[in-house]
C-alpha cells in the first residue's frame, strides 16, 4: 500500500467510526425499511426444520417422547449431520426437541454446525402472545427473551414466533396485546442482533391480519415466517405473494389448506419457488415436512427437487 492510498485508508477509517458513534447500532430502528428492501437477484438457500422429523425425537417440549419408533431414535447433533448429508446450505432447530437448555449444550450445538459446514438458519419456539395481561402472558416474554439469549450462543440469526390462541378476551383485544409484546421483545432481540419472525399460524390465517400485525410492530427486527402451508384462505398463494416482501425466513409444507376448511391439497412447491423469486426474496427457506408418507423416505426426495427449483 503507498501513502497515497494509506492516508485515504485513514480518512475513511476515520469517517467510518465517527458515523458508528454519532449513530450507535440500536439506532437502525429509525430508517428500517419495511418491506425490506432487497436489491439484486433473488437468493434461495436451503435449509431444513427439525420439526420434519419430531416423531424421532426422544424429547418433546421437555417432556419424553414415549412414541419413537424401537431403534430410529435421533438428536439434534445427527439431526445436523443428516442435513449435511442431504447437501443442505443450513439447518433449523426447533426448540421443542433440545435435550438440553444450557448454555453448554448451546455452544455444543454451534460448534458442531460450524464443523459440518452447516449455518443455523434459525430456531422456532411455541410460545403464545395472545394471554391476558398478567403471570401467564409475564412467562412467554420471558420464554421469548430466554430463546433469544439462546439463539445468540448458538448463532442463529432468526426466531420463529407466534400470536397465539386464547378464549378468555377477545380476539381484537389480544392482538393489541401480542403486538405490545412483540414490540418488547423485539427491542429485546434487536439489542441481540436477532430478528423475531412472526408465523402465519394460529389465529393469523391470512395476509390481511398478518402484515397489518407486523408493521404495528414497527422494528427492524421483525418481520414474517411465511409458511406456505398455514393460509386458510381461497388462494394461498395470493396470500403467501402478499407476504414474500416482510419474510424473514420462509417454511415451505408439501401441503396447503384446500380453501374450503375441509382438508388439504398439493402444494405446488415450483409455483411458491416462483412467487419468491418474483418477489426478490433473499434468504432461507426451510422444508418443514409434515405430511403422512415416511419423512425417511419423503425428505430426501423432496429437497432433490427443492435443490432444482433453487438451482
Amino acid at each position: 500500500m503507498n501513502n497515497v492510498s494509506r492516508r485515504h485508508f485513514l480518512k475513511l477509517s476515520t469517517a467510518a467510526g465517527l458515523a458508528l458513534t454519532a449513530a450507535p447500532f440500536p439506532s437502525l430502528a429509525a430508517s428500517a425499511p419495511n418491506p425490506f428492501n432487497r436489491k439484486g437477484k433473488p437468493r434461495l438457500r436451503l435449509s431444513l426444520a427439525a420439526y420434519s422429523f419430531r416423531e424421532l425425537f426422544p424429547i418433546m417440549r421437555g417432556k419424553a417422547n414415549t412414541k419413537v419408533p424401537a431403534g430410529k431414535a435421533t438428536d439434534m447433533f445427527r439431526f445436523i449431520d443428516y442435513c449435511a448429508a442431504q447437501g443442505c446450505e443450513g439447518t433449523e432447530l426447533t426448540s421443542y426437541f433440545f435435550a438440553e437448555e444450557t448454555d453448554e449444550y448451546m455452544l455444543k450445538l454451534r460448534r458442531h454446525c460450524f464443523l459440518r459446514g452447516i449455518a443455523l438458519s434459525g430456531t422456532a419456539i411455541g410460545n403464545n402472545f395472545s394471554h391476558p395481561k398478567g403471570p401467564k402472558r409475564d412467562a412467554e416474554i420471558a420464554l421469548t427473551k430466554k430463546w433469544i439469549d439462546r439463539a445468540v450462543l448458538m448463532g442463529a440469526p432468526h426466531i420463529r414466533v407466534f400470536a397465539g390462541v386464547t378464549k378468555e378476551i377477545s380476539r381484537a383485544e389480544a392482538d393489541k396485546l401480542v403486538i405490545s409484546a412483540l414490540e418488547e421483545c423485539c427491542a429485546y432481540a434487536g439489542e441481540r442482533g436477532i430478528f423475531l419472525g412472526l408465523e402465519n399460524h394460529d389465529s393469523i390465517g391470512s395476509a390481511d391480519t398478518l402484515i397489518p400485525m407486523v408493521k404495528a410492530v414497527n422494528s427492524p427486527w421483525m418481520g414474517i415466517n411465511l409458511d406456505s402451508g398455514n393460509f386458510r384462505t381461497a388462494d394461498p398463494y395470493k396470500d403467501f405473494a402478499e407476504c414474500v416482501p416482510y419474510a424473514l425466513n420462509v417454511q415451505y409444507k408439501v401441503e396447503i389448506h384446500d380453501g374450503t376448511g375441509a382438508g388439504k391439497k398439493d402444494a405446488d412447491l415450483k409455483r411458491f419457488t416462483q412467487i419468491l423469486r418474483d418477489g426478490g426474496y433473499q434468504g432461507w427457506v426451510a422444508l418443514e415436512y409434515e405430511a403422512k408418507e415416511d419423512s425417511m423416505v419423503a425428505v430426501p426426495r423432496i429437497l432433490g427437487e427443492l435443490k432444482t427449483l433453487f438451482a
